[in-house]
């Protein structure tokens, strides 16, 4: 005979079947801006009064609000349901070649407060000692409210430290000074961080299998899986520029011979257009003005592009291939280039079925946006949501 469930292991069951379904509505919140009480029963198909009851114990606990009434039908009108004002945070940073950016974000996974500033100097000090001053007063400013800080550089990432960047010539560098005491710290490739925002609120949204390439100092890619990304055993996963692919004769500066970043990315074309600016908005313009001096450059990129890409579609099988950076410049520029370089480097099985090409959405946002999927995924989760709860009420 079955041993009766002692009262304890009742609550307890209750306790995460309940803290399972809020991250369920959270994650509802993030995909459907806008979304009422009464979508959220019907998409986690549970009664109108289970869900009234579980918002009100996420108002309660300060992760969920809502808004204004939204008329849905016959019934009487329900809220949309937004970020609390007083809930958990999370501190979105990027570094790029040139400088960072740094925004917030509530539950809702909606940018706030985006700042910027360049870099004053190259080194890891002068790089994060004005981030690290601007996360601080975030954190200072919104007292126990930060409960990540999460982070996208352009560097390759091995574990949550910078094990080499090319374009800010870092090697073994800790991102431990953005850290706040009692909050995660995460740090991920950008190129990572903006295929996880494309495949879950841009363009390859939905897809079982998206691939993301984007060109700027020089390619960076990468790869979700089911809704998660791609990071192989330590988070070196999907290095795209340092395939090679490039001049074999050629010393990438990470090490390599012949990599892919040698000849494809800004860097390298603006050597080949002999033009003195080498950013992406730089080289973005001088495509965009197709000279004829310039167009064989422009070609030969566009080529690499498809070329490249081709063998990654091969290897990696997407529903959908998502282009950053000045990729679908070069593409719409020199598109017989690109077109005739993918087709020819594609096995004939994919030839005859490409997967869609299809610019990303998400713009100069994506590393960001990723960034704080990558932290919500935790901070949102079951036990992220308990834990604060937990501390809310201690504080309380």
């Amino acid at each position: 005979m079955p041993q009766p469930t002692h009262p304890a292991q009742r609550r307890g069951t209750a306790d995460r079947l309940r803290w399972t379904l809020a991250a369920d509505v959270c994650a509802l919140v993030r995909r459907h801006p806008g979304i009422t009480r009464a979508r959220v029963a019907q998409e986690l198909a549970i009664s109108s009064g289970t869900a009234a009851d579980l918002v009100t114990r996420m108002r309660q606990a300060a992760i969920l609000d809502e808004g204004t009434p939204v008329p849905h039908g016959r019934g009487r009108p329900t809220s949309e349901l937004t970020a609390h004002p007083e809930g958990p945070l999370i501190v979105a940073i990027e570094i790029t070649a040139t400088g960072w950016r740094m925004a917030t974000a509530g539950l809702d996974g909606r940018l706030t407060a985006t700042v910027s500033a360049p870099h004053r100097g190259r080194g890891p000090d002068d790089v994060l000692a004005p981030i690290r001053r601007a996360v601080i007063a975030e954190a200072n400013g919104r007292p126990g409210r930060v409960r990540a800080v999460s982070v996208a550089v352009a560097a390759t990432v091995r574990e949550g430290t910078v094990v080499q960047s090319s374009v800010l010539d870092w090697d073994q560098v800790s991102l431990t000074p953005l850290a706040v005491p009692d909050t995660a710290l995460l740090v991920a490739n950008d190129a990572t961080c903006e295929a996880l925002a494309e495949s879950r609120r841009g363009a390859s949204r939905g897809a079982r299998s998206a691939l993301h390439l984007t060109v700027l100092t020089g390619v960076g890619g990468g790869l979700v899986l089911n809704g998660a990304p791609v990071l192989g055993a330590t988070g070196l996963a999907m290095e795209v520029g340092h395939l090679p692919l490039g001049d074999p004769k050629a010393v990438c500066d990470c090490g390599a011979r012949g990599c892919w970043d040698t000849v494809l990315g800004t860097r390298p074309l603006a050597r080949r257009l002999r033009a003195d600016d080498d950013s992406a908005a730089g080289v973005g313009a001088i495509i965009a003005r197709g000279a004829p001096a310039h167009r064989p450059a422009i070609e030969a990129a566009s080529a690499s592009l498809g070329s490249g890409l081709a063998g990654l579609i091969n290897v990696t099988d997407p529903d959908v291939v998502t282009l950053g950076g000045i990729g679908p410049l070069l593409r719409a520029h020199s598109p017989e280039a690109f077109e005739e370089a993918l087709a020819n480097g594609l096995m004939r099985c994919l030839r005859e079925d490409q997967p869609r090409i299809v610019v990303g959405e998400l713009g100069a946002d994506a590393a960001l946006v990723g960034t704080i999927e990558a932290a919500l995924d935790e901070v949102a989760s079951p036990a992220g949501l308990a834990a604060w709860a937990t501390r809310g009420q201690s504080d309380r």
